[in-house]
């Protein structure tokens, strides 16, 4: 009857209709022994301006007229704060009802941390997140560097390559495209172009038509990949659809009209997602790749396993970007997941991997790891959430990795996971070194 019952809720959660907490409660004879203890948050930034700046290739591809962004490039919108800030709104709920937090909480000295990278929008993210789940303490926002200045941690940078390791991590990718190196990726996207084409009339512009940005139908994607301290890259046709893909996705977020959002086309919900599938091949292409993601994310792992274990913390805001989310969960061997109601396949604008500590009655530690975002109409309609209203709440899983009847992973397997991956990177160093390579040769 319990496995029965654990099914059920399951499903629940990953319908959208309840919360975690929602769904323990439903669970009353197996979850009111557990009490919350700790919740850790990876979240993406929210809704922001457009990367490119003006004249460049999202500007010279249509005959259109972009939406009036209310930032500068790059920086979070006034949507995007708005949203943000009914997030942490929904949080705090949360928080209260459970017990973690009293109501109108001033925490202590360390009881709190939050922490983004130190561009603008995810500065930003954090200080609105931080005012609606403590509306009435002045919580700091750490950056390592000076504002607008990079942090390593929040960025999927290589930390060790070599000629050996670069060819077998490209093996990999080709073979995660069907075999056929970029050109399977690029294949698989041929329906999302030709929506991205019929929504920017791309074909009436200069830049299209005197290949501007190279012959956009037919040249091959590079894969960039060498430097040490440099995130991979790609340069080609993938690339310029992904500008064109991020741009309409934030347009549609932003403009309530669905016509003005698509420049005067009708779209549906399908070919929407379609555009947003650009964007997860992207993530999937650049920083998902099993031999790769945990040397990308190795600074991110040491963090949040430091945070985990960090004595008195009760409750810790991490801001990055969607590929520190892409490259981290990644790392983990997360199982593949579906999130209802986004057009984004798997980061979301402004998603969290939220860790969840609960404790039973006997002092025994276990987490919940859910995937927490705001529907494609939540944030197009700057929807409030609240308990009865609650966001889209996904339980992720991972390869591996034992999950109790209640959904949880006991503490120690979800440390033992996190340090095992932290220690690919070592791994994979010694693996690719030349001593080893010429030993095996």
């Amino acid at each position: 009857m319990r496995k029965v019952l654990s099914f059920v809720l399951v499903l629940a959660l990953l319908l959208g209709g309840l919360t975690a907490t929602g769904a323990a409660e439903a669970a009353d004879g197996n979850r009111q022994a557990y009490s919350l203890a700790q919740v850790l948050v990876l979240s993406r930034h929210n809704i922001r301006s457009p990367l490119s700046e003006k004249g460049s290739l999202i500007e010279t591809l249509t005959p259109h007229e972009w939406f009036t962004w209310t930032s500068k490039t790059g920086e979070l919108s006034l949507r995007g704060a708005m949203l943000e800030t009914t997030m942490g709104q929904y949080f705090r709920l949360w928080l209260e009802k459970e017990g973690l937090f009293p109501e109108n909480y001033i925490p202590g000295d360390g009881a709190v941390r939050f922490y983004a990278n130190g561009f603008q929008r995810t500065q930003a993210t954090a200080h609105y997140f931080s005012t609606g789940l403590l509306p009435v303490a002045v919580v700091p926002v750490e950056r390592k560097g000076e504002y607008n200045e990079a942090d390593d941690t929040f960025l999927p940078l290589v930390r060790f390559m070599n000629d050996t390791y670069a060819q077998a991590v490209r093996d990999e990718i080709a073979e995660r495209g069907g075999g056929e190196g970029l050109s399977g990726y690029r294949s698989a996207l041929e329906d999302a172009w030709q929506v991205i084409k019929k929504v920017t009339d791309i074909e009436q512009t200069e830049a299209y038509q005197n290949d501007q940005y190279g012959k956009l139908d037919t040249d091959e994607t590079e894969l960039i990949l060498g430097a040490v301290q440099v995130e991979p890259s790609m340069k080609g046709p993938i690339k310029s659809m992904t500008s064109l893909a991020d741009a309409l996705v934030l347009q549609y977020y932003e403009e309530p009209d669905d016509q003005k959002a698509a420049f005067g086309h009708e779209l549906t919900m399908d070919e929407w997602k379609a555009i947003g599938s650009v964007l997860g091949t992207y993530m999937k292409i650049l920083f998902t790749s099993p031999l790769l993601a945990p040397n990308l994310a190795h600074p991110m792992l040491k963090e949040v396993y430091s945070e985990l274990n960090t004595e008195g913390r009760q409750f810790t805001f991490l801001c990055g970007h969607d590929s520190t989310i892409a490259s981290f969960l990644a790392s983990l061997g997360v199982m593949d997941y579906e999130l209802p109601g986004a057009i984004e396949p798997t980061t979301p604008i402004g998603a969290k991997v939220v860790f969840e500590r609960w404790v039973d009655g006997q002092g025994e530690s276990f987490y919940k790891v859910n995937l927490v975002y705001q529907s494609t109409e939540q944030l197009r309609s700057i929807e409030m959430l609240s308990l009865d209203n609650p966001p889209m709440i996904v339980p992720l899983s991972f390869e591996g990795v034992a999950v109790t009847e209640d959904g949880m992973i006991a503490k120690e397997d979800l440390m033992n996971l996190l340090r095992e991956k932290i220690g690919l990177l070592e791994e994979l160093e010694t693996t690719y070194s030349e001593e080893a390579l010429e030993a095996a040769a």
